[in-house]
């Protein structure tokens, strides 16, 4: 696969996500479209979205309810792109939302692999790829970003580093969808800062390529440490996401509820 090929891969399920077409994306002005279900989108979301915003640098393609998109429609057209994804813009949508009982919620950044420069990091570690049938018994906390407890079924792969037989990293991937696979990783407190992180992701990223999958990897933006990974890993930022919940689902997270 080509950077070009990964991308486009990236906006069809972009489209499937947001109910709209992969060349909208590509756009220089803003769409707002109603948001449906849709049995192509990643599995882990929760369709028909109240609002939720993307943007791979040149437009804002907006999803969202019936009842949110005026709403959203006037905020997405009165900001540059990247203000509308940051404060202090981002409160005048916040303000608007709440009168209605929603509130901004998520905030992500997302990477896709540059075949440019991914390749197989050296560690000092030994490492192993592992399959599914490998997780029983790492469902745990210490390993809760590479593997989703919830959604077992679709930690379909990963890969492992090992001291002496321990294991002290690990990378999983999760079929979120037909053609796109998501990176978590996790790895010890006490063998942080010795490359394991990204010696797995890239191995990881590969094996995943390999079986012609696009791997795609998730950080908040502040979450520098997981950002660096994706960088140094062979990874470069693809699109962001904003996205809106009712008051009581934010209130809940927060632990208000």
């Amino acid at each position: 696969m080509t950077n070009q090929e990964i991308l486009q891969i990236a906006m069809q399920q972009s489209a499937y996500d947001c109910c709209c077409e992969p060349e909208d994306f590509c756009k220089e002005t803003n769409i707002v479209v109603t948001s449906k279900k849709n049995r192509k989108a990643r599995k882990y979301l929760s369709l028909p979205f109240d609002c939720n915003l993307v943007s791979y640098g040149n437009n804002i393609v907006a999803s969202a309810s019936e009842t949110l998109s005026p709403i959203v429609e006037k905020y997405i057209n009165s900001y540059p792109v990247e203000h509308c994804f940051e404060t202090p813009n981002f409160h005048v949508f916040n303000d608007r939302l709440q009168e209605k009982g929603f509130r901004l919620c998520f905030m992500a950044e997302y990477f896709l692999p540059d075949i440019n420069q991914l390749k197989k990091l050296p560690s000092k570690y030994e490492i192993r790829i592992l399959h599914q049938t490998d997780f029983a018994g790492l469902y745990t906390p210490q390993w809760s970003n590479a593997l989703c407890k919830k959604r077992k079924r679709l930690d379909i792969l990963g890969a492992g580093a090992y001291d002496k037989g321990k294991l002290v990293g690990l990378a999983g991937c999760s079929a979120d969808c037909e053609t796109m696979y998501q990176i978590g990783i996790d790895v010890l407190p006490d063998y942080r800062r010795e490359g394991i992180a990204s010696a797995l992701t890239s191995a990881l990223a590969l094996e995943i390529i390999s079986l012609n999958k696009v791997p795609f990897y998730c950080a908040a933006w502040s979450n520098i440490k997981s950002v660096r990974n994706a960088l140094k890993s062979g990874f470069r930022p693809a699109w962001v996401e904003l996205t809106a919940k009712s008051s009581q689902f934010v209130n809940r997270i927060n632990g208000h509820i």
